[in-house]
């Protein structure tokens, strides 16, 4: 009994009355009692209250004990508050609502971290339900502490989670590398409700937003935040992946006329051209201009599409504009038609691209998030329910303090 006394950390009024040890079942109970004089704060005001009555005997587990499964047994004790009446009183070894004591949550939470649910409730030797309710548990405490106050640029993203057109929308603090919140489906709504997560003073005090062009997003957030559409910053990588699309479809296009005719040039090369300049060596720059001379649609868009890059290193906005009419004027004569059609997009949303100048971010934090969330959906086959995908993206990439206070 002292040794548990000083293992389970008790203090007056509470004591280690006995421990029953099963060999057979390998567990051991050990059954925790209060002095008879023991008074208790409200859990609601905190005042210290009489005794009124105990709750029936209730089992918490906690850490093993030489290999053997240890549960902390007691009658948790009821006080008559004057002002809330008849209220259970707090354990010190257990949060409410709680069938494990903190000590045995903060290994959880550490083997959670570590793993997915499935191994870490066969590691820890509960269900799974009990070891999700864990991560829930942690994933609210550390919401209900969480201070906001210090965001300055946020992240907007969507995220396919299933097949059939099915996303999500994150909200991300780009400066910190952390989810903020995440809501089903990539629509107004949607952004409404993870806006809702952010207090409005924050959201009034946030320097930019970086998110795509996708305008359900554009006019929440003109209608949520005060001049919101000098903050909007359109990504920069959104905008060259729309480049590298087309620059695909003129290779495609252009491959199968060179098949037809016998020339496999253009054969097992389209990673090649969606490389940008700084990631290519020498010879490949050299044939890349080769194909250029020669008339190749493909090597002439690679040669627009890295132009296009350029706009983003500029050192003021005088001179980016500068640099977007020449860009657009010849991507115009070029006369490719899937060049035309994003130069004519980003036309029509220069002036959050231009942005970019003001604020210089990009959405690069959020995909970093995003590499984390695919890992998680591969470790777990995906979710059924997005609730579950909400608490795992949280307890992962949330950056909030998850373990309960010992």
């Amino acid at each position: 009994t002292e040794l548990y006394q000083h293992l389970l950390g008790l203090a007056s009024p509470w004591h280690v009355a006995r421990v029953e040890l099963d060999v057979k079942a390998r567990r051991v109970r050990v059954f925790a009692e209060h002095a008879e004089d023991g008074r208790f704060n409200c859990p609601e005001c905190g005042a210290v209250c009489p005794l009124h009555d105990h709750d029936e005997e209730r089992s918490w587990r906690h850490l093993d004990s030489c290999q053997f499964e240890t549960h902390l047994v007691a009658r948790v004790p009821r006080v008559r508050c004057d002002t809330h009446g008849t209220r259970q009183a707090s354990v010190p070894w257990s949060q409410p609502r709680s069938r494990f004591t903190l000590l045995f949550e903060r290994f959880a939470i550490d083997v959670l971290s570590a793993t997915d649910v499935l191994n870490a409730s066969k590691i820890l030797g509960i269900s799974w339900d009990q070891a999700h309710h864990i991560m829930e548990r942690a994933v609210e405490r550390g919401l209900a502490c969480r201070s906001l106050d210090s965001v300055e640029h946020i992240g907007v993203d969507e995220k396919s989670i299933a097949k059939r057109h099915k996303y999500t929308t994150m909200l991300h603090d780009l400066d910190r590398g952390v989810v903020l919140e995440v809501s089903q489906g990539r629509s107004k709504e949607s952004l409404q409700t993870c806006l809702k997560s952010v207090p409005t003073s924050t959201l009034e005090n946030v320097k930019a937003f970086a998110m795509d062009m996708w305008q359900p997003y554009f006019d929440t957030l003109c209608a949520s935040v005060t001049d919101a559409a000098s903050k909007i910053v359109f990504d920069r990588f959104h905008i060259v992946a729309h480049m590298n699309k087309a620059l695909d479809l003129v290779r495609r296009a252009e491959n199968r006329k060179l098949l037809s005719a016998g020339d496999d040039r253009l054969v097992g090369t389209k990673y090649d051209f969606l490389k940008g300049a700084e990631r290519i060596d020498e010879d490949t720059r050299q044939w890349f201009v080769r194909m250029k001379n020669a008339g190749f649609k493909t090597a002439r868009t690679w040669s627009i599409k890295e132009l296009l890059r350029g706009l983003w290193d500029c050192p003021s906005k005088r001179q980016a504009m500068r640099w977007w009419k020449s860009w657009h004027a010849s991507a115009v004569r070029s006369r490719i038609t899937p060049v035309i059609n994003v130069a004519r997009m980003i036309k029509s949303h220069l002036p959050n691209v231009m942005t970019y100048l003001d604020h210089r971010i990009t959405n690069a934090g959020s995909e970093s998030n995003n590499s984390v969330v695919r890992m998680l959906q591969k470790r777990a086959f995906g979710y059924r329910s997005f609730d579950n995908f909400r608490t795992a993206v949280l307890f992962r990439c949330g950056g909030l303090n998850i373990y309960p206070p010992t």
